[in-house]
């Protein structure tokens, strides 16, 4: 397991190698399979202890399916998911389903919908104390204190805890959600798009509490979204991913004030600016997103790529280290002068 980012003096919890997830393509009666979707494509970061890691790429990238790999939740097709477990360091995607239990306490996740996700008919003493009861934690009456707690942590009145999904808003199933995910004192918590589905203001709310949390808990988030203007506001690093691989992987304010790969840049062109004067030419991407079961040949993103050459149709780029900590995979990293957010209009 790598040492983490140097000058920071955190440690890794989470370092990915080589992640793949392939999904067959089945035909016929006898379903022979002719072929794969290539959800996620030799993924590879790491994640420091108390850091929050952003995920983010257009609709369809593998960002999700990355994530419940991570986790488990689907069985990863290659690769190592490396946790480090009490000053061990274990595969998650291979460990034992025996000892996965205990893995799980230390990691959890909040889902994009705060409605789907939570049982109708389950009250939230149930919802929030589902967790413990799973793993046997405490009788009946330290289960009710721990949710007595938890929804005191997340901003909800213990008194709402005999009432039903049904009957709270948006950002308050939301802090549900937030209650259940912390309920067994995670470490790694993976946050899918958990605020995609709410108001702008509400948004900041929840954001504004997964930061405290983070603070008082000590938490590492993997933050998976779409919104850059979300990822600028609670991240420290962010990866940028495109069919199924991981693009550009650096700081947020480097990643923001100087991209360096072609994509990063027109997702960054993107970004809505208040102020006229910082506003820029938007770069509109031409063709269509590449077929994840009939990828390109060389870089999955040379056939929209205005900086496109005849390597980058012919040869996929190796991820390069080309400032401390910012990693690239493109060819002409080291000679495209590409505009930032911080510098557009300038």
């Amino acid at each position: 397991m790598t040492n983490g980012d140097a000058g920071t003096g955190k440690s890794v919890l989470l370092d990915v190698r080589g992640l793949k997830k392939y999904f067959p393509i089945r035909r016929g009666i006898l379903q022979k399979t002719i072929g794969h979707v290539k959800a996620v494509d030799d993924v590879t970061f790491f994640l420091n202890r108390g850091e929050t890691l952003s995920l983010v790429g257009e609709s369809g990238c593998g960002k999700t399916t990355t994530s419940r790999c991570i986790l488990r939740a689907i069985t990863p097709t290659a690769g190592q998911v490396l946790l480090s477990d009490n000053g061990e360091v274990v595969d998650v995607a291979t460990v034992p389903k025996n000892r996965l239990r205990s893995l799980r306490r230390q990691m959890q996740m909040i889902f994009q919908d705060p409605f789907s996700s939570l049982n109708p008919r389950m009250t939230l003493l149930d919802i929030v104390g589902e967790p413990l009861l799973v793993h046997g934690v405490g009788n009946d009456q330290e289960r009710t204190d721990r949710v007595v707690e938890l929804l005191n942590l997340v901003g909800l009145r213990p008194e709402y805890m005999r009432r039903y999904p049904h009957a709270f808003s948006g950002g308050q199933r939301q802090r549900i959600g937030i209650a259940r995910a912390l309920a067994l004192n995670p470490r790694l918590v993976v946050a899918d798009e958990p605020v995609s589905a709410l108001d702008v203001s509400v948004q900041a709310q929840i954001l504004n509490l997964l930061l405290e949390l983070q603070e008082r808990l000590g938490l590492t988030y993997l933050f998976v979204a779409h919104d850059l203007s979300v990822v600028k506001h609670i991240s420290e690093r962010v990866a940028v991913m495109y069919v199924g691989r991981i693009v550009e992987t650096a700081p947020t304010e480097e990643l923001f004030a100087s991209p360096r790969h072609p994509y990063t840049e027109a997702l960054m062109s993107a970004v809505p600016k208040p102020d006229p004067r910082l506003r820029s030419e938007r770069i509109v991407l031409e063709g269509e997103v590449a077929d994840p079961a009939n990828t390109p040949s060389g870089c999955h993103f040379h056939p929209r790529c205005r900086y496109a050459q005849a390597v980058c149709r012919e040869t996929a780029p190796a991820q390069e280290e080309i400032a401390p900590n910012h990693f690239v995979s493109c060819h002409r990293a080291a000679e495209l002068s590409l505009r930032g957010v911080a510098r557009s209009g300038a």
